[in-house]
């Protein structure tokens, strides 16, 4: 059994978009109206996918505090860098729980924790 993809509901599919694009750095696969709504992109490539959807009458997110969506980097301290340059706040780490493996956490539009892993 394969994984197919995670989907968070948004606020603002143009504002999500443009994080999960520029900051995570996942490309727009797809993106489409599914009824009259209801607007859905599908980012990432390979085995990473994302489905972002937006209700536009509800504007409802999933901020899920007991949950993050964690993407593989080369760098965590690069990627801070990077990312505070970008104005965006850290919320928490950089964390280093054993040798091999250090993460932070930033909040994507919606409030949905995201975090930053660099296996080492």
């Amino acid at each position: 059994m394969n994984f197919c993809w995670c989907t968070v509901a948004v606020k603002d599919l143009d504002d999500s978009i443009k994080f999960y694009q520029e900051i995570v750095g996942l490309p727009v696969e797809r993106r489409f109206m599914a009824g009259p709504d209801v607007e859905i992109a599908f980012l990432g490539s390979g085995e990473t996918k994302l489905e972002l959807l937006e209700h536009k009458k509800e504007k409802k997110s999933f901020t899920g505090d007991g949950i993050s969506l964690g993407f593989e980097v080369q760098s965590v301290d690069e990627k801070m860098k990077f990312i505070r340059g970008k104005g965006l706040l850290i919320e928490g780490g950089p964390y280093q729980p054993n040798p091999h493996i250090k993460f932070f956490y930033v909040r994507d539009p919606n409030g949905l924790r995201v975090q930053f892993v660099e296996n080492m």
